[in-house]
């Protein structure tokens, strides 16, 4: 008799984050459907509305609302909106949760995702990656991929921290005025006697927001944000790094960037561009323009013992997962 079929790996994990990870949302959208993935909203509040990223077309509002100088302000999303996220996980058929979110140190929303495990059944892992953007992003984008090999929650909570180990986020503002008015500036503060002919670039470390360098002019800030890129990406294992480029109000920008470090890291793939989430242009203010430097997606196998598997299936049979990262 011929051996019998290898059994399919089923997903046990589901992950959960917030819409700081600036993840695609056709991306997103194809991960939804069996409940592998959720994004929780994070609430923007322009003068007096309040709008959900991801649920609300905001983008335009705020880039007015920031060049008006209306207030602009964020919050967490409740612990209820995580609790909600973890019992459709659990009802969709898993068996438990990675919810991995922006930095602490910048945002309480971890805090509303411990609140909400512990009010849940389904067993919750939550993550603060002490970073944002697409910095957290490729770390959802990791656990993802290791929850799709039918790793357990620790497993898939190690594999999201590997991928965080070896990302960077530098960025330029052209004021720290709305950095201030947020109360996110952190370590930058030393900066603010001078913040109006200091054009600083930034970075984020250990969660918080540090200033790297003080140029005196916009076109400098930015030559120099190319450097810090290069030598950076340049010090990863040949055609290992992976850049993504954040902007609001200023995509030509962000295209040129892109250009010169594709001409002087030929080796890379070019640089993926999108626009700052809202809830983190509140605080950026307009003109930002941010560069995540990460290294191509290391295997499962490499970082965790290896699991045999002949397909993956998600716990209500839904189809393989394909992903690149």
């Amino acid at each position: 008799m011929p051996p019998a079929a290898e059994p399919a790996v089923v997903v046990r994990t589901a992950v959960v984050t917030d819409s700081a990870a600036a993840l695609p949302a056709d991306w997103v959208r194809g991960l939804s459907l069996d409940g592998r993935l959720a994004v929780v909203p994070m609430p923007v509040m322009v003068g007096e509305e309040i709008y959900g990223e991801g649920e609300d077309d905001i983008t335009e509002t705020i880039a007015v609302a920031l060049a008006a100088a209306t207030p602009v302000k964020t919050s967490r999303p409740s612990p209820g909106q995580f609790e909600q996220a973890y019992l459709a996980a659990e009802r969709s058929g898993y068996e438990s949760v990675v919810s991995i979110h922006i930095s602490g140190s910048l945002s309480g929303t971890a805090d509303s995702a411990r609140i909400a495990a512990g009010r849940v059944g389904i067993p919750v892992e939550v993550l603060d990656t002490r970073t944002v953007g697409m910095a957290q992003g490729l770390a959802v984008q990791g656990a993802v991929v290791a929850a799709a090999d039918g790793r357990s929650a620790t497993d898939v909570r190690k594999f999201a921290e590997e991928r965080l180990a070896k990302t960077k986020v530098y960025f330029y503002v052209p004021s720290l005025e709305q950095l201030r008015r947020g109360g996110r500036i952190g370590a930058a503060a030393s900066l603010l006697g001078t913040m109006f002919s200091i054009k600083p670039i930034l970075a984020v470390d250990g969660g918080k927001i540090v200033p790297l360098e003080k140029i005196r002019s916009a076109a400098k800030a930015i030559a120099r944000l190319e450097e810090i890129v290069v030598a950076d990406a340049a010090a990863r294992p040949a055609g290992e790094a992976r850049l993504a480029i954040h902007h609001f109000g200023n995509r030509p920008e962000a295209e040129v960037l892109a250009s010169k470090l594709a001409a002087a890291l030929p080796d890379s793939p070019p640089a993926q561009i999108s626009s700052l989430p809202a809830v983190l242009a509140a605080h950026a203010g307009l003109g930002v323009l941010a560069v995540i430097v990460s290294e191509s997606t290391t295997s499962v196998a490499s970082v965790l013992r290896p699991l045999p598997s002949s397909g993956r299936t998600g716990p209500n049979g839904s189809s393989p997962l394909t992903l690149s990262t």
